[in-house]
């Protein structure tokens, strides 16, 4: 009995000192927000809107990462590296891409996001006054405004933009379909799209666990569109999809066999 009652004593220790740390972590992961927006909102008080705001932003969430137990690693070609302006379309799996993905955002590049993300306490007002674009997409004509104002942006300010084309967190479907938005404003700002791939991140994440691997942000090669016809967008897009949803499954084998190793050793 008395060896019974040890055994669940250190049982309930272990699970304790286990939840103990997610409990830190979501503490310092929430700190660490309102202190990278507070501070990113003050200078950008002094410089609204300028085209590396965002790109600065990216890189003090992106650093968060360390605080998830997460190794990020941002592959880049050199069609892309230090090029552009670009329509970069990005796999969206969860709400930890903004400590994920964050890492992989290339200078004068902004995002679109929906307009409610400006009422968020501190991160809304950053990411406003970083010069992100919101959009309404309750509103189909507004919707489409948007990508005719994002085409304008690219071109007179030559900034590049980062979408997530699936229009939604996958949360561990898979890659979505993809909605032509992103592709109607490449093709209206003449410039190239370039697929970014993020290996899988859902159920890899365990806040109560020090070390949660590895994160792989990889780039592809600039797809360009020639054609205002409706079905070579989505075809396109379908295409783009169908890239994209290969070279991620084969990031997650990449690093299965990595980790796999390194268990092993």
């Amino acid at each position: 009995m008395r060896i019974a009652i040890t055994r669940l004593q250190l049982h309930v220790n272990f699970f304790e000192g286990v939840c103990l740390l997610a409990v830190i972590r979501i503490l310092l992961l929430a700190i660490a927000l309102i202190l990278i927006s507070v501070a990113l909102s003050l200078y950008c008080l002094v410089r609204p809107f300028r085209r590396n705001n965002v790109y600065y932003a990216a890189k003090s969430l992106g650093k968060v990462a360390k605080l998830l137990g997460l190794n990020v690693e941002v592959r880049i070609p050199e069609s892309v590296k230090d090029k552009g302006p670009f329509v970069f379309v990005c796999n969206h799996q969860n709400s930890y891409d903004i400590f994920t993905v964050s890492n992989a955002v290339q200078p004068a590049t902004v995002s679109v996001g929906k307009k409610s993300l400006k009422w968020i306490p501190f991160f809304g007002q950053m990411y406003w006054l970083t010069g992100n674009i919101l959009i309404d997409r309750k509103n189909s004509n507004k919707a489409m405004n948007t990508i005719a104002l994002t085409a304008k942006k690219i071109k007179e300010r030559q900034l590049s933009v980062w979408l997530f084309p699936e229009g939604t967190r996958s949360n561990g479907r898979g890659l979505l379909p993809f909605k032509t938005g992103a592709f109607r404003t490449a093709l209206q700002a003449q410039v190239p799209v370039v697929p970014v791939c993020a290996s899988n991140t859902h159920d890899k994440i365990n806040l109560n666990r020090w070390n949660n691997g590895k994160l792989i942000i990889e780039f592809l090669d600039p797809i360009y569109l020639t054609n205002e016809n409706n079905e070579n967008v989505r075809a396109t897009a379908n295409k783009t999809h169908d890239l994209m949803k290969e070279r991620i499954n084969q990031l997650n084998q990449e690093i299965i066999k990595l980790e796999t190793s390194e268990l092993t050793k």
